[in-house]
């Protein structure tokens, strides 16, 4: 058996664990690493003889874990759900009392919550860590969002920090220059402890909800320039980069400038005229969306981005009813330049609100949960590393850390004053969107959350009505207080009677 001289263990050699265990070389960490399929761990390491702490190839389970100091700490990134549990049922038997084991995937947080739990069970500590960034984040610094035993992440706390995308601390903005075996020095590290058993997985789930928003809005404003104003790639990839530079500086704008400026090396078209139209899923947003229903979270911008990949998904069924059904079919005569301004306000308003579903809905979990969440620290480890990343986020910290009871970011000062500046143009591009029949459903439902949250009184009275008519669901009335509870005999003959 090897010696215990590794630091660190990891489990999965798929890209993203190569780069997250080159990264954590590049550090200065021993780590040791096995691979189900034993030549590909083979052929990594052989490829990679001298990174700064130096990687140990095991070809057994069994090597593997003698191979690691005390308290042993393994990183599992195999796909999530049953391949997760089988390796860690392989690894149970070989553990002592209190090794820890840290589930990078991207897992349902309930499967999380019940590993920390058998886990416990048995002595051995659980860390469920969310890990986003892709494969770039992974080798050059993700942003990490773990949860768990806080004594568990006391151990992992300096290798999860050194291995972390950094921020300036004063502008928080993500250091860049990090290049094999010569990591980014200084900097505030993108990763903090998030609370117990599931949290820091529930929070990367909420994370790629909010990430599935923030593409889709992005993608409304590209449709609305296309098809509206007749915008060729290159001259949206000009505005884009031009975003990127203001209000909407974030990681999705600056490479969106770049697919929108890539040519297609096959034909030389621009490379996202010949992308097919059908956008894949791996299940997150779902999850979020899932989430939100069952603690009646409103987050209808989330969902709207999930149901947009869905409707993108029956291509041929699209192509057969457009043949069929037809739009308004009007040309936009309009100022273009001015268009192309509200499009932008539109895109940063949008956002705003789905940032604030996506912070609500973890509100909303920390109770359910019974989590501590420190909401300004999850958007500061938001700021580098991830694919959210934005400057945007900056403003969140601010917002949480004058007000760490605030109850939806659109009642902070500087949300509700840039909302209230833009809203004008924001109300523009969704009514002229609906005119000219392009569909927006995430710009649209942003808006109409906003209105519907900004609202004393909604129409629910008449739905609560409804319900008692038809089901003795009973309501509550406008002259009593709160929680006490009515019904009316609806049958009653003294009800009045409209005319047949």
């Amino acid at each position: 058996m090897p010696e215990a001289s590794s630091d660190i263990g990891l489990i999965g050699l798929a890209v993203m664990g190569q780069n997250l265990a080159l990264n954590i070389a590049d550090h200065g960490f021993k780590i040791s690493v096995f691979n189900r399929t034993t030549s590909k761990m083979e052929e990594f390491v052989a490829k990679h003889p001298n990174t700064p702490g130096g990687l140990e190839g095991c070809p057994t389970l069994e090597e593997f874990v003698a191979s690691l100091k005390r308290p042993r700490k393994i990183v599992i990134l195999v796909q999530a759900g049953r391949a997760t549990d089988a390796v860690i049922d392989g690894l149970i038997p070989l553990l002592d009392a209190d090794d820890i084991i840290i589930d990078g995937g991207n897992a349902y947080w309930m499967d999380t919550i019940r590993r920390e739990k058998d886990l416990a069970d048995k002595g051995l500590r659980f860390i469920g860590s969310g890990v986003s960034g892709g494969e770039e984040g992974a080798r050059f610094g993700p942003s990490l969002m773990p949860g768990g035993k806080l004594s568990a992440y006391e151990e992992l706390k300096p290798i999860w920090e050194a291995v972390a995308a950094k921020v300036d601390a004063e502008t928080g903005k993500p250091l860049e220059g990090a290049a094999p075996g010569k990591p980014v020095e200084g900097g505030v590290p993108c990763t903090a402890y998030i609370g117990e058993n599931g949290a820091g997985h529930y929070v990367k789930m909420v994370h790629n909800g909010i990430e599935y928003g923030d593409m889709q809005m992005i993608c409304e404003a590209y449709d609305l320039m296309k098809n509206l104003l007749g915008l060729s790639a290159p001259e949206m990839a000009e505005i884009f980069k031009k975003w990127d530079d203001g209000l909407l500086d974030s990681f999705l704008v600056e490479i969106t400038a770049e697919v929108l400026a890539q040519k297609d090396p096959a034909t030389g078209k621009d490379f996202v005229d010949i992308v097919l139209d059908t956008a894949g899923q791996k299940g997150t947003g779902k999850w979020t969306s899932i989430s939100a229903l069952d603690m009646g979270v409103p987050s209808p911008t989330i969902a709207e981005a999930v149901f947009a990949r869905c409707v993108s998904a029956i291509k041929e069924e699209r192509v057969a009813a457009s043949e069929i059904l037809k739009g308004p079919g009007k040309k936009y005569d309009g100022d273009k330049d001015e268009l192309i301004q509200a499009i932008h306000d539109a895109l940063y308003c949008s956002k705003i609100c789905s940032y604030a579903q996506g912070f609500q809905l973890m509100r909303a979990a920390e109770g359910e949960y019974n989590w501590t969440l420190n909401f300004g620290e999850i958007a500061q480890i938001w700021r580098g590393g991830c694919i959210i990343r934005a400057g945007f986020l900056q403003k969140i910290t601010d917002a949480f850390d004058g007000n760490p009871d605030l109850a939806n970011l659109l009642l902070d000062p500087y949300f509700t004053k840039t909302v209230t500046q833009l809203e004008a143009s924001w109300r523009k591009v969704v009514a002229t969107a609906v005119e000219y029949g392009v569909p927006v459903p995430c710009f649209g439902s942003a808006l109409f959350y906003f209105d519907g949250y900004r609202s004393a009184r909604l129409p629910q009275n008449l739905l609560q009505s409804q319900r008692d008519f038809f089901g003795a669901h009973t309501y509550e009335r406008t002259d009593t207080p709160r929680g006490k509870f009515f019904h009316i005999d609806w049958p009653d003959p003294a009800r009045p009677q409209l005319d047949a």
